[in-house]
């Protein structure tokens, strides 16, 4: 390659590099990786195992006014192990729903630690008033908000069979990487009960300050809900 296809190869790799946080060209000694690059991926994991293992702040909850119910996740370990118990409520959380929740609400907000506790503490502030302003300017009503520990995307056909609403929206913590433990999704169903499948699901996800901002999604989420509720449809079939 001449002195010129050289640069511009490199030009292009360095444009590459300005536009990911992935790890591009972090050089090494001999074999193995630079000191500093070995001591910020040991950092980056260390902080995705807290954010799975974490637990959402009690003041983050409290914040929002939201009480607490839990799934059949029994423990962390039970939880990572065996998917399926975040995807039921326990039956003492049920009967809260019941005594706690309005019936039948228009729309229904529930927020899960899931898979980053982290994630919650860091978003939640932002893109939930974002969300009820959204609301409001759509027309939507809110139900009773509340927390879901050790739950997973699922959970939200089990809500949907217990309180009717018309439409959820779930706030989880996303799966952490060794780019960012802080990342949020926002799945959404029209009508949620047992037997949904994915594809009739909605989410935006990546929510984060260096992803999809929160305050972005929370307003955009606002108008999905209002598309939902006048098609009365969700996820592929739903005309955005």
């Amino acid at each position: 390659m001449n002195i010129n296809g050289t640069i511009r190869g490199t030009d292009r790799f360095l444009d590459w590099m300005k536009h990911t946080p992935a790890r591009l060209d972090v050089g090494r000694a001999g074999t193995r990786p630079l000191t500093q690059e070995m001591l910020k991926f040991r950092l980056d994991h260390a902080e995705a195992v807290d954010a799975v293992y974490g637990e959402v702040r009690e003041e983050t909850i409290a914040e929002f006014g939201l009480f607490m119910v839990e799934t059949q996740y029994r423990d962390k370990e039970h939880y990572l192990k065996y998917p399926d118990s975040g995807r039921t409520l326990t039956e003492e959380g049920a009967q809260v729903l019941a005594l706690r929740c309005a019936p039948r609400p228009q729309v229904q907000i529930v927020v899960s630690d899931g898979l980053s506790a982290k994630a919650i503490d860091d978003n939640l502030a932002d893109v939930l008033p974002a969300l009820r302003d959204s609301l409001a300017a759509n027309g939507l009503a809110e139900g009773t908000p509340f927390f879901v520990k050790g739950g997973r995307v699922g959970v939200m056909d089990d809500i949907g069979r217990l309180l009717n609403p018309e439409v959820l929206v779930l706030f989880i913590g996303e799966r952490p990487g060794l780019v960012t433990a802080s990342s949020m999704s926002a799945y959404m169903c029209y009508r949620p009960v047992p037997g949904r499948k994915d594809s009739d699901r909605m989410v935006i996800s990546n929510i984060h300050a260096n992803g999809t901002p929160p305050v972005e999604a929370g307003a955009h989420i606002g108008t999905l809900l209002r598309k939902m509720i006048e098609q009365k449809v969700s996820g592929v079939k739903l005309e955005v």
